[in-house]
Order: C-alpha cells, then structure tokens, then sequence
C-alpha cells in the first residue's frame, strides 16, 4: 500500500498551480507515463466541479486503464481524486494549494493499493521514483505555463501600448487611415 505525502513552497500564487492541476484534459501532454485521458462526465456541485475520467497508465510493459472522480473546489484551492473503476482498491489523491507571502505552499498526498500482486510488486518497486516524477512533472509543467502566459501578458503590455501609440500618432485605426 503504498503512499507518499510532500509538501512545496513554489513561486506561484495558489489559483495558477490550482488550474494547472485542475486542466485534467493537458495531463498527457505532460504527465510521465499518462498516454491518455478522457473526460466521461462533468458536474457542479455549489462551488465545486467535478469530473470524471478514464486515463490510460503505461509503465513499461504495463498498460492499466481506470476511472476516477475529481473533485475540483477553486473556493479552498483543493483537488482530490478517488478510484471508481480499474486496477486499484483503492485510490486517493490530494493536492491543496495555500497562498503565502510569497508564493504557494503545495501539499500533495497519494494512497493506493492495486488488486493484483504482480502490480502490487511493480508499484512498490517503483513508486517513490514515479511519485517524484509526477510531482515534477506538475511543477515543470507551471514553470511552463505561467512563464509563458507571463512573457505573453508582458509582449501585450509593451507592445500593446507601443502599437496604441503609433496608432494614435499616426492616425491610422485599424489598418486605415481615418
């Protein structure tokens, strides 16, 4: 049964790492060994949006398929994912994202178990190296996110304000001259 908890201190506010761990539908583009994943059902809940969905796991000469249900509240900045159907007894996962002065402290906690004893085996094995990865990947993957939304947001701003200037100064909107 394995299980693994670690705790972060990142340079980002609580709501941008709970939209990267939120946007399920990105995770094969960049969660190790998620090949792919599918939204089967979304639900609202008062503040809280849940989903559920089939991800395709590969690891090796591994390849297990199963279901689960995401419970998103944007409200706390928690995400928690339980098994409905697959391989595992039982799945829990948990990430919360608290504010700080400066950045984000991002707890994230898994426990599960697998029916079968050869993937009992493989998972004990390999699970503290994969859970390290998965966090990682997670991190690296809002490295990627909001680095590049902020160099965008910065391009708009520069050169938003540049382009208004000519535009005034020129005369020209939109293309024309007026």
């Amino acid at each position: 049964m394995p299980r693994h908890q670690e705790t972060r201190i990142l340079p980002y506010t609580a709501d941008q790492m709970y939209a990267v761990v939120a946007d399920v539908e990105r995770y094969p583009e960049f969660l190790p060994w998620c090949t792919r994943l599918k939204v089967l059902s979304r639900e609202k809940d008062g503040t809280k949006n849940i989903v559920t969905a089939e991800m395709v796991v590969s690891y090796k000469a591994f390849r297990e398929r199963y279901i689960s249900r995401v419970t998103m509240d944007p409200a706390t900045c928690t995400i928690e994912a339980a098994h409905v159907q697959g391989p595992f007894q039982h799945l829990d996962t948990r990430w919360r994202f608290t504010s700080l002065d400066k950045g984000t402290e991002a707890a994230f906690f898994i426990d599960f178990a697998f029916k079968s004893p050869l993937l009992s085996a493989v998972a004990n094995v390999a699970f503290g190296y994969v859970a390290a990865r998965m966090t990682e990947s997670f991190v690296a993957r809002a490295e990627d996110v909001i680095e590049v939304l902020a160099r965008e947001a910065d391009f708009a701003v520069v050169y938003g304000t540049r382009m208004q200037k000519l535009t005034d100064k020129d005369g020209f909107a939109n293309g024309r001259s007026e």
